[in-house]
């Protein structure tokens, strides 16, 4: 038998077509519909981000391709109509994230060097001009405490593309209690990371940029704020870390390195190899890297949980070049006895791993391959300065996607002639996450990047045990016209903002540039 000693699934042949509007369900929410789809006619990239204004009933959907806001009318969810286009090209090269609060609309616009400082712009949701602020470089990610009083930048700081320029990756606190007109900004200091060099590094935390100061290695991706307005949790998607911010002193207080998922368990198992012309989900002799995309965090039980979207991420730069396949790595003998069959290209030899990390005794060779992305969501709390792990979805989003869409695994650019092309990289890639209540329990609604792009639902009320319960799907993978691919951004709307007295989903999918809406329906568990 090859490497991997438990095969949870083999498939070789394709069970049937996946189909536009495919739903599978097997908990509380019966099924979802598609009620509308906002499209601009711009291709790619004019549909980024997107979040909902309950005040107006419209969304605010980052627009990539026209440098701007897209204001979407959604009094009638089944005919969205654009009312009107707010122009950021002004301000820099491009609007990375968009966040709406008591008719206050904050833009996150990169320079046009991007790794110069960006800025965030406010203008009101009926489209004049308020403030500008200038933060950190590459500002990617913006929101809004709950109460309003602060607005948070993730500036991920990316270097230039021969790495000669690595700016300061930072979060910048927004103070605007005072009115947006006079709003302050301060720097919380994400170089706390490697305050304990050591044990940042043994608990699963890098700093591993060329040159780098830890300041100028750490990249700020994504934010999420308690309840209360006075936390927050910043994903370091290279990293491998989250950070932990008090709002008010704008003050790193806590640190939490990310470590690994162990794939030779079976509830870990994935498919390592674009090279074998099948499914194959097995256990694997790697640790996968977490480094999430997006992060949410909702309060259950009295308790506060975050739930990241363990997408993964390499740096590779013409300067600097982190990746490398397990077929050109030098592995221990130790370690790993049967290493030439590991490196076949039908194993692990095509698998995406790095070069910087796993010679733990510094010898030369590789102690433990690690690769990029847990292909997972996994539910975490914080509790006394630490981050327990306490559910993970394992193998499920791979494991289902293999029963869904079969024809359209690991597909890249969400067209099923791509099958399978995506599993020696990051898989299925989990980019985004939100968590919406839904009758009184907290379900996260997990965006797949790749496969053929759709979103899962993962009921959360016993946050251990995260269970499957539907695949909203909207792509049938043949790369025609009216195809949503490759979510980016969810938002989602509680019943009771929602204009159709139900929750919805939306969906803003980069590839197509479009904007789906979906409804709901639910029913009580019996």
């Amino acid at each position: 038998m090859k490497q991997g000693t438990i095969t949870l699934l083999l498939i070789a042949v394709a069970l049937g077509a996946g189909a536009a509007g495919l739903t599978e369900t097997t908990a509380t929410i019966v099924d979802s519909e598609k009620i509308g789809t906002f499209d601009s006619g711009m291709g790619e990239g004019a549909g980024e981000i997107v979040v909902f204004d309950p005040d107006s009933i419209q969304l605010l959907v980052v627009n990539a391709a026209q440098t701007s806001v897209d204001v979407v009318d959604i009094v009638d969810p089944a005919s969205p109509r654009l009312v009107r286009r707010i122009d950021v090209a002004r301000y820099g090269a491009s609007a990375n994230s968009v966040a709406v609060h008591d008719g206050v609309v904050a833009v996150a616009v990169e320079a046009e060097i991007h790794t110069n400082p960006g800025s965030v712009v406010f203008f009101t949701t009926g489209g004049r001009y308020i403030n500008e602020v200038r933060v950190g470089a590459l500002p990617d990610m913006v929101t809004f405490t709950p109460d309003g009083r602060y607005v948070l930048v993730a500036n991920e700081g990316e270097p230039n593309d021969d790495y000669t320029i690595d700016p300061e990756g930072s979060v910048s606190v927004i103070d605007i209690r005072g009115g947006v007109e006079s709003a302050t900004v301060r720097f919380a200091d994400v170089s706390r990371i490697t305050v304990d060099a050591a044990a940042f590094a043994a608990a699963g935390g890098r700093v591993y940029g060329p040159g780098a100061s830890p300041l100028q290695d750490a990249e700020p991706e994504y934010i999420t704020v308690s309840d209360d307005s006075r936390t927050a949790w910043v994903g370091l998607q290279e990293n491998n870390t989250v950070v932990e911010i008090d709002v008010r002193s704008a003050r790193v207080t806590a640190v939490y390195p990310l470590g690994y998922k162990d794939h030779t368990r079976p509830e870990n198992a994935f498919d390592a190899s674009n090279r074998d012309g099948r499914i194959n989900i097995t256990t694997h002799p790697t640790w996968g890297l977490y480094q999430p995309d997006a992060i949410d965090s909702f309060s259950w039980a009295g308790r506060t949980y975050l739930v990241t979207a363990n997408e993964g991420d390499a740096r590779d730069y013409d300067g600097f070049s982190e990746e490398a396949r397990v077929a050109d790595l030098v592995l221990d003998p130790v370690a790993y006895p049967n290493a030439a069959e590991l490196q076949e290209d039908a194993n692990l030899g095509r698998l995406k791993t790095t070069t910087v990390g796993g010679d733990f005794d510094g010898d030369g060779d590789v102690d433990q391959i690690l690769s990029y992305g847990a292909r997972s969501i996994t539910v975490w709390t914080p509790v006394r300065g630490t981050l327990r792990r306490v559910g993970d979805t394992g193998a499920q989003i791979e494991t289902r996607l293999a029963r869904l869409t079969p024809e359209g695994f690991n597909a890249n650019d969400g067209i099923i002639d791509e099958f399978d092309e995506r599993s020696d990289d990051k898989g299925p890639e989990p980019e985004g996450v939100v968590v919406g209540m839904i009758a009184g329990r907290p379900y996260a609604f997990v965006g797949l990047e790749r496969a053929l792009g759709g979103v899962m639902v993962f009921d959360l009320s016993i946050p251990g045990q995260p269970e499957y319960v539907t695949y909203i799907l909207s792509n049938d993978g043949t790369g025609a016209a009216g195809n949503d691919v490759s979510p980016e951004g969810l938002a989602f709307i509680p019943a009771a903002q929602s204009p159709t007295g139900s929750p919805l989903l939306v969906a803003s999918y980069e590839v197509s540039g479009t904007v789906a809406i979906y409804d709901l329906h639910v029913s009580p568990r019996r």
